[in-house]
């Protein structure tokens, strides 16, 4: 009996179930992080979600910085700084396009990173399909998107695929949660000040924080906690797969939560980048898999 019930509750079909589940929390949560502009603006969400995940991740990891070189403090550094880059630039595209149109831009960064170090010449078919998918995306299937956050979007993309090269190295370094809970905390550092100059005294209000505090838990803490225990059990390539889903739960928490529009042409748009993703991933050599986080393995 002990063995049916690990296999129903904790074998690959629950883990890809984990996995999905925190796609919707990531989505939910900067769902959330959107109705705080007002009050906070882009980079003081920023600030919050970094500092409330640093903490949570220092609480749960508590990483030793005895005995570490040289090398992996540059490397912490350098993924702490990825880590802040990544989310102020994602969150300055966030308040000035939807939800699923900066998803879809963003998930570039890692496919292109998926194509150009798989080596394969098929791989860039899947790199076209990408850009198609982006071109209809602009083509009025959000309605009209401001430029300055396309180009939010896209840098948040490139970002991210340093982000992975990054992270790579740093769970080569550092054992099981330490690196990537040192790296928040140098990204919150790194994020405060700017967060604070640009929320002003709004940023210390009790329901800000609370606010704060649950859209980190969503976009970081649980999703990784999720994220650990799947990846225990299924293969980083159908990890992968199952991340490519992103834009589209991006654009459903948009229309679900934020009354965004989204055009037929956009889930078109969607579709294309998904299915781009998907097939980057299955097309990649080992070790070369977009969207994974080889520090929480």
């Amino acid at each position: 009996m002990t063995t049916v019930r690990g296999a129903r509750f904790g074998g690959p079909s629950a883990a890809a179930g984990l996995v999905v589940v925190g796609l919707v929390c990531q989505e939910v949560g900067a769902a959330f992080a959107v109705l705080l502009f007002p009050s906070v603006g882009a980079l003081g969400m920023v600030a919050l979600r970094l500092t409330f995940s640093a903490l949570v991740l220092l609480a749960i990891a508590r990483p030793s910085v005895r005995g570490r070189s040289r090398g992996d403090w540059m490397t912490v550094v350098g993924f702490g700084l990825a880590l802040a880059l990544m989310n102020a630039l994602f969150y300055e595209a966030l308040a000035r396009i939807p939800l699923g149109a900066t998803v879809t831009i963003e998930v570039l960064g890692p496919l292109v990173l998926s194509v150009v170090t798989s080596r394969r010449a098929s791989s860039w078919l899947w790199a076209v399909l990408a850009f198609v998918g982006v071109f209809l995306l602009g083509q009025g299937s959000f309605g009209d998107l401001d430029p300055v956050g396309v180009l939010f979007a896209v840098g948040a993309g490139a970002t991210w695929a340093g982000y992975i090269l990054l992270s790579s190295r740093t769970g080569s370094r550092f054992a099981r949660l330490d690196g990537l809970a040192l790296a928040m905390a140098i990204g919150a550092v790194l994020t405060l000040p700017f967060g604070v100059l640009a929320a002003g005294p709004a940023i210390v209000r009790p329901d800000i924080l609370l606010l704060g505090a649950a859209v980190a838990l969503l976009s970081s803490t649980i999703p990784y906690a999720l994220e650990l225990f799947a990846l225990r059990r299924i293969p980083s390539s159908s990890f992968a797969i199952l991340m490519s889903l992103a834009p589209a739960m991006a654009a459903l928490a948009g229309v679900v939560l934020l009354a965004q529009h989204v055009s037929v042409l956009g889930v078109i748009a969607i579709g294309l980048v998904v299915v781009a993703s998907i097939g980057a991933v299955r097309s990649a050599r080992p070790g070369t898999i977009p969207g994974a986080r080889a520090d929480v393995v």
